[in-house]
C-alpha cells in the first residue's frame, strides 16, 4: 500500500535536554499543523533534521523516539548545520531569492555541503519509500532533493512546494550552479509556489537555462510533463478565530487595553528580524507621519515585535542596531510623559498573547520588503472576530495578490505607508467592516488545510496527466512484434516524415540532405511489391524532387500541398498565395530583430526558422510572432503550426493527416506504419485507423501508439523491416 513522505528542513518538534535526557514536544507551526493530517496517519512519514546536533552514539535513541511520532530524522553535525543551512541555504539561496544580492556569499564550501546534505536526504528517502509512494518536498533547502529521489526513485510522485519567493531570470542566473538547482527542482512532477508572479519567474528561469520546453504552466524535460502552479498557502483559520474568546486571551486583552487607555489606537508590527521585512522603512514611516502630522501624536501607539533571529551574523547585528537606534531617536523626539510613540520587543511571545495583540490592534502593518506569502496578515485577519480593524499591506507580499480589501502600499515608499497609516486612523467603522468581511471569508475558504488538500489532489492529477499522455516506448520486443506483423502481411503502407525522423537536425536546413545509408533502405524496402513507401514532409517538393525523385517512392511534400504518385507533382486546387504579402513583412520585421533567424518561403506556406538564434530570445520572439499573427492568419483561413524551432503559416486545407487518409481511403492495406517527430505528424496519427502502427520520434507525449528516440532508432526499424525483405525476395527467387 502507498504512502505520502513529507520532507522539510526541520521536522515538526522541539527537542529539549533534561537530565541528560531527550524531550519531545510537537511543534504547532502553520505547516505542520496542515500537513498534521497526512503525516500522523497510518504509514505516513515525515522526514528532517531534528533541530540540534544529536550525538551518533544517542541517534538510534532519538530515532525511535520519533518513529513512534511518524518521523525520520536526518541527523546533520555542526560544520553541516553551519555551510549547508546558515551558508548555502541562509546566506546564497534566502538574499537571492530575497532580491538582497549584495548580502550573497557564493562560497564553493557552502555549495559542497548544500549538495552533500541533500544527498543525505535523499539516502533518508531511500530507506523508507517504495515504488509508486507520494513524496511531497519542502522548501528551497531542499532545491536538489526531488531529482536525486527520482533517479533512485522513478515511480514515486513527486511534489516539491517553495515558501519563500522565486526571483526573476536575470537574478537567479547570479548563482554560479544554477543548472543544478533547476535541474534539482524540475525531478518533481509538480512544482508549487505562491503566487503566479513566482511561477512565471520559474518557467523563465528553467526555459532559458535549459534545454527544455514549456507550454501555458507545464515544463517537459526529456518527455517527462512537469506542472508548475501557484497554491497560496493559509493558515488555520478556526484556530485564530476560536483563541480571542479564551480566557487566557481575554484577560492579556483587559490588561493591554488598561495599560493604553480607550483614547489611543494600536498599530501592530511583528516579524522575524530579517533585511527583508522592511522593519527600517516601517518606522521612518511612522517617523514621518509624527513629523508631517503632529496632531496624531498622542493618538497611537507602534507595537513592534521583532522575533530574534541570527543576530551574530554580522548584516542582522547591524539591522537589529539600525532599529534599537531609530526607535530610540523616535521615543526621545516624541516621548510624552503619558505617551510613548514605540513599544518596541526584540522577544518571541506565546500565541496567547500573540492574539490578544491582534485582537486589540486597531491597525496591523505588514510592508515587507519582499515575501513569498507572509501569514501574519491572515493571522490579524482571523482574529478580527468584531469584523474591525485595518490591514496595512506590502504589495511585495504574496498575500497582497489575494487581500486586495487591505490598504496595499509600496514598502519602498515610505510616503505611501504614512498615507496608510493616516487612511486607517480615519477610517469608518462601516467600511472597516465591509473590509474584513471580506477577507475573513477569502482566509477562512482558502486556509490551511484547503491548501494542503488543492496540492495533494494537483499531484495526483500531474501524475495521471503523465501516465495518460505516455506513449509506450517501441522497445526490443515491440520491434520484433512490428517486424512480425511486417512479414505476415500482404499489402503494407509506409509513412515516413523525413527531418528528425529519417535524419538528424541541422542548424542549417540545407545540410541534411540523405545519406547513402538512408538510400540503401530506402531502395530495399521500395524493391518490395508489397510496399508502398511514402515520404510526408514539410520540406518543399523541389527539395524531395531533388532528393528521392529517382526513387519509387511516393511523396507528399509541404505538409501535403505537393503530391507526387508517378511521375508528376501536383498540388491541391484552388490555393493561394496572396496572404504572403502581408504576413511576409511582418516575419521580415522579427527577423531583423532576431539574430540568427531567417524565413523559409514554400509555395503555400511560410516558415520562420530560429534554431540558430539566441535559445531565450529565439523563444520570446516565437511568442510575440504568434501572438501578433494569429489573428490575421484566422481571418485569412491560415493555419499557425509552431514546431521544432520552426513557426510554418500554411494554408489550412493543407494537412498531413487529409493527405495520409486520401492516399489510403480506397486500399485495403494489411499493415500501415507511420513515423514523425512534431506535431504535424500527430495529424496523421490521428487520421490513420486505430489498427496502424504509429510511431512518434524524440518524445512520448503523443497520439501515437508508441515512441522511439531518435532517427538513428528510426533507421534501425526500417533495416529491420527491409531485412526481412529481402527474406522474402529470397524465397520469391528460390520458388521461380
Amino acid at each position: 500500500m502507498s504512502k505520502t513522505i513529507i520532507i522539510s528542513n526541520r521536522l515538526p518538534i522541539k527537542i529539549t535536554e533534561e537530565n541528560g535526557e531527550y524531550q519531545l514536544s510537537r511543534s504547532e507551526g502553520g505547516l505542520a499543523t496542515g500537513l498534521g493530517s497526512i503525516y500522523k496517519n497510518g504509514h505516513n512519514i515525515w522526514i528532517g533534521w531534528p533541530g540540534i546536533e544529536v550525538p551518533p552514539e544517542r541517534q538510534e535513541n532519538v530515532r525511535a523516539q520519533l518513529e513512534a511520532l511518524n518521523l525520520f530524522p536526518v541527523f546533520l553535525t555542526q560544520e553541516e548545520i553551519n555551510l549547508f543551512y546558515e551558508g548555502f541555504s541562509n546566506e546564497v539561496l534566502w538574499p537571492v531569492f530575497h532580491y538582497a544580492v549584495t548580502y550573497a556569499k557564493f562560497e564553493q564550501a557552502y555549495w559542497d555541503c548544500y549538495r552533500q546534505v541533500n544527498g543525505k536526504f535523499r539516502d533518508a528517502v531511500t530507506q523508507v519509500a517504495e515504488e509508486n509512494d507520494r513524496i511531497w518536498v519542502h522548501d528551497y533547502q531542499l532545491l536538489l532533493l526531488p531529482e536525486m529521489i527520482r533517479v533512485e526513485r522513478p515511480a514515486c510522485t513527486i511534489g516539491f512546494f517553495q515558501h519563500i519567493p522565486f526571483p526573476s531570470y536575470e537574478i537567479f542566473r547570479l548563482i554560479p550552479w544554477r543548472t543544478e538547482l533547476i535541474n534539482g527542482v524540475l525531478g518533481a512532477d509538480l512544482i508549487g509556489f505562491h503566487t503566479y508572479d513566482d511561477v512565471r519567474h520559474f518557467m523563465s528561469t528553467a526555459t532559458r537555462l535549459l534545454p527544455v520546453n514549456s507550454s501555458a504552466n507545464m515544463v517537459v524535460k526529456k518527455d517527462r510533463q512537469i506542472l508548475v502552479e501557484s497554491f497560496a498557502m493559509g493558515i488555520d483559520f478556526s484556530l485564530f478565530e476560536s483563541l480571542p474568546a479564551t480566557d487566557a486571551v481575554r484577560e492579556h486583552v483587559a490588561a493591554l487595553k488598561e495599560s493604553i487607555g480607550n483614547e489611543q489606537k494600536i498599530i501592530l508590527s511583528i516579524d522575524r528580524l530579517d533585511y527583508s521585512k522592511g522593519i527600517i522603512q516601517r518606522l521612518q514611516a511612522v517617523e514621518l507621519l509624527l513629523q508631517e502630522h503632529p496632531e496624531y501624536a498622542g493618538q497611537f501607539s507602534l507595537y513592534m515585535i521583532v522575533v530574534p533571529s541570527r543576530d551574530t551574523v554580522p548584516q542582522y547585528r547591524e539591522l537589529r542596531e539600525q532599529i534599537d537606534q531609530l526607535v530610540g531617536n523616535i521615543n526621545a523626539h516624541y516621548r510624552t510623559l503619558n505617551w510613548s510613540p514605540v513599544h518596541y520587543y526584540y522577544r518571541s511571545f506565546p500565541m496567547d498573547f500573540l492574539s490578544a495583540l491582534y485582537a486589540t490592534a486597531d491597525i496591523c502593518l505588514v510592508t515587507p520588503m519582499r515575501d513569498g506569502m507572509n501569514l501574519v496578515s491572515k493571522e490579524y485577519v482571523a482574529s478580527r472576530t468584531s469584523n474591525t480593524g485595518v490591514l496595512i499591506l506590502s504589495e511585495m507580499a504574496g498575500a497582497s495578490k489575494e487581500l486586495n480589501d487591505a490598504l496595499i502600499v509600496n514598502p519602498n515608499n515610505i510616503g505611501d505607508i504614512m498615507q496608510a497609516i493616516v487612511t486607517g486612523l480615519t477610517m469608518p467603522a462601516e467600511e472597516q467592516q465591509a473590509r474584513m468581511q471580506s477577507m475573513r471569508d477569502l482566509v477562512k475558504k482558502f486556509n490551511i488545510h484547503h491548501w494542503v488538500r488543492l496540492f495533494m489532489q494537483r499531484l495526483a492529477e500531474a501524475k495521471k496527466m503523465q501516465q495518460d499522455l505516455l506513449t509506450k516506448y517501441a522497445g526490443a520486443a515491440i520491434r520484433t512484434n512490428i517486424t512480425g506483423m511486417y512479414q505476415r502481411s500482404g499489402e503494407r503502407c509506409i509513412f515516413l516524415d523525413y527531418d528528425g525522423t529519417l535524419m538528424g537536425f541541422s542548424g542549417d536546413i540545407d545540410k541534411v540532405s540523405p545519406d547513402p545509408e538512408l538510400y540503401s533502405l530506402l531502395e530495399t524496402l521500395t524493391s518490395d511489391p508489397a510496399n508502398r513507401v511514402v515520404i510526408i514532409s514539410g520540406r518543399r517538393h523541389e527539395t524531395l524532387e531533388q532528393w528521392f525523385g529517382h526513387m519509387k517512392l511516393d511523396l507528399i511534400a509541404e505538409h501535403g500541398a505537393w503530391q507526387k504518385t508517378g511521375d508528376h507533382w501536383h498540388s491541391l486546387p484552388l490555393l493561394t498565395q496572396q496572404w504572403k504579402s502581408e504576413i511576409r513583412p511582418v516575419l521580415e520585421t522579427y527577423t531583423d530583430r532576431t539574430p540568427g533567424s531567417f524565413i523559409e518561403e514554400k509555395s503555400y506556406s511560410l516558415v520562420w526558422h530560429y534554431r540558430k538564434a539566441d535559445t531565450g530570445l529565439g523563444d520570446l520572439r516565437a511568442g510575440e510572432i504568434v501572438n501578433h499573427l494569429k489573428p490575421l492568419a484566422a481571418d485569412k483561413g491560415l493555419q499557425v503550426m509552431p514546431g521544432n524551432k520552426v513557426i510554418e503559416f500554411k494554408n489550412i486545407e493543407v494537412n498531413k493527416g487529409k493527405s495520409a487518409s486520401n492516399l489510403i481511403h480506397d486500399k485495403t492495406y494489411d499493415f500501415i506504419l507511420a513515423l514523425g517527430d512534431d506535431h504535424t505528424d500527430e495529424d496523421i496519427f490521428k487520421a490513420l485507423p486505430a489498427s496502424a502502427l504509429t510511431i512518434k520520434v524524440g518524445s512520448n507525449i503523443s497520439a501515437a501508439r508508441f515512441y522511439l528516440n531518435d532517427f538513428r532508432e528510426v533507421r534501425r526499424l526500417l533495416a529491420d523491416l527491409a531485412e526481412q525483405s529481402e527474406k522474402t525476395d529470397g524465397v520469391r527467387l528460390k520458388a521461380i
